[in-house]
């Protein structure tokens, strides 16, 4: 038998270093070459490396989480054939992208080494799969468990079972308790104890450990609270008039067209206030003492996908249309959404806009896209009864609560910025007018 160790390519761009974010082996499983072994997130890219040729996993040296430097041993692979001593795997190079495969040999990507094909020519063939060890017995006399784990529906199951999981022992993963633990313990006859009023007590505490973007976001969010000296500026905004306007386009519009929300209409407003206030649209390059201010509008839409906080990027928005912004707003928040983004699309912004549309509720505090010094958040609509001079009326009312960065931006331009987007909203006409 042979010996392959696995080792973290360098992926090139001047990345040094890698997050594992994806181990879905565990020490003794088949691989077939090709197989994805792990996957791992840079600065750049989410990168799978695959395994380059049959095998048993002999030693996994890391864990989901830990940061490891290119070159360093990621594990290590039992193989078919002779072999006195351990064969390391080159590092492979691929030009990164938002999902991309480094070292598969059925990609595009180096040639493999004289070592590496000699390995290939061999043939191995699969070393046989372990037999399983045995599944722990149930036991209704086992000492309780502090703090079960078990996944949601497991759980669900135990509830509706009358099952107390503290009772029962876990054979996956970390004693994590599985279904077949649950009946199991149920065919063996033992249940926990059950409480006379019918409810049970749920002592489990999932550890769920921070990875790959969700913790990206957390690094990023808490440098950018520490570092810029947030304040917010909220104004209710009447948006009857701009929603009466939306309604009438969106039922005349061409065939083709795509719906117009709010935001299309923000985003030309936008245009048109930091016009007269370019100091807001504008990065801080606080390492280097640096303002840049810039003449195109790049406006980042926080768009919310299943793997976190994402800000795509509408380019240059004073050249665009309104349906040009609703358009670009569609497929860049889709792209983000199914992880096709592109890099180049997810940088650059200016200027952010946040909205969580229905649920925006009436105030919020949002924080700075750094390195920009202001951010837009957009709240609910509501229908507030507002007075008109002679009478209440009942009124369409939107709040914008925006934050912006004091370092650059005074409360009092950050008051007329916000006036001037608001009386362009609330007479949507100067919109295409100003444009």
């Amino acid at each position: 038998m042979g010996e392959r160790v696995i080792t973290l390519p360098d992926v090139g761009e001047g990345v040094a270093e890698a997050e594992i974010v994806e181990l879905p082996l565990k020490v003794g499983d088949l691989v077939r070459e090709g197989d994805t072994l792990l996957a791992v997130m840079t600065d750049k890219a989410t990168v799978e490396i695959p395994s380059p040729v049959d095998g048993r996993i002999a030693w996994i040296g890391l864990e989901v989480g830990q940061k490891v430097a290119v070159g360093s041993e990621l594990l290590k692979l039992e193989v078919a054939g002779d072999s006195a001593a351990p064969k390391r795997e080159a590092p492979a190079r691929e030009k990164p992208g938002p999902s991309v495969t480094l070292g598969a040999p059925s990609r595009s990507v180096d040639a493999p080494s004289h070592t590496e094909a000699t390995s290939q020519q061999s043939a191995p063939q699969p070393v046989p799969a372990p037999t399983p060890p045995p599944r722990p017995a149930a036991s209704s006399s086992a000492k309780p468990a502090d703090r079960p784990l078990a996944a949601p529906a497991v759980r669900a199951a135990a509830r509706d079972a009358g099952v107390d999981l503290r009772f029962v022992t876990g054979s996956g993963p970390a004693g994590r308790i599985l279904r077949e633990d649950v009946e199991a313990y149920l065919a063996a006859g033992a249940r926990g104890p059950m409480p006379t009023n019918g409810l049970i007590r749920n002592s489990a505490v999932e550890e769920i450990k921070i990875i790959g973007l969700r913790r990206r976001i957390a690094e990023r969010l808490q440098d950018t609270v520490r570092r810029i000296p947030h304040f917010s500026y909220v104004e209710e905004v009447d948006v009857t008039d701009l929603e009466a306007l939306r309604t009438d386009v969106n039922e005349t519009r061409k065939s083709g067209r795509p719906r117009l929300t709010v935001l299309p209409f923000l985003m030309r407003a936008l245009v048109a206030a930091l016009r007269d206030h370019p100091q807001i649209n504008a990065r801080y390059d606080d390492a280097n003492d640096m303002l840049h201010r810039y003449g195109g509008v790049h406006i980042g839409i926080a768009t919310q996908t299943p793997n976190g906080l994402m800000v795509p990027v509408v380019q240059h928005a004073e050249a665009l249309t309104i349906w040009d912004c609703a358009s670009e707003i569609s497929r860049l928040s889709e792209a983000a959404r199914s992880g096709t983004a592109k890099r180049e699309e997810l940088t650059g912004s200016t200027i952010t806009i946040t909205s969580l549309g229905a649920l925006g509720g009436i105030v919020s505090t949002p924080i700075i896209n750094s390195p920009e010094v202001a951010i837009v958040g957009v709240n609910k609509i509501a229908v507030r009864p507002v007075w008109r001079g002679a009478a209440f009326e009942p009124r369409k009312i939107m709040n914008l609560s925006s934050s912006f960065d004091h370092r650059i931006v005074d409360g009092w331009d950050a008051a007329q910025f916000i006036q001037k987007l608001r009386s362009l909203l609330e007479a949507p006409a100067k919109i295409f007018m100003e444009a």
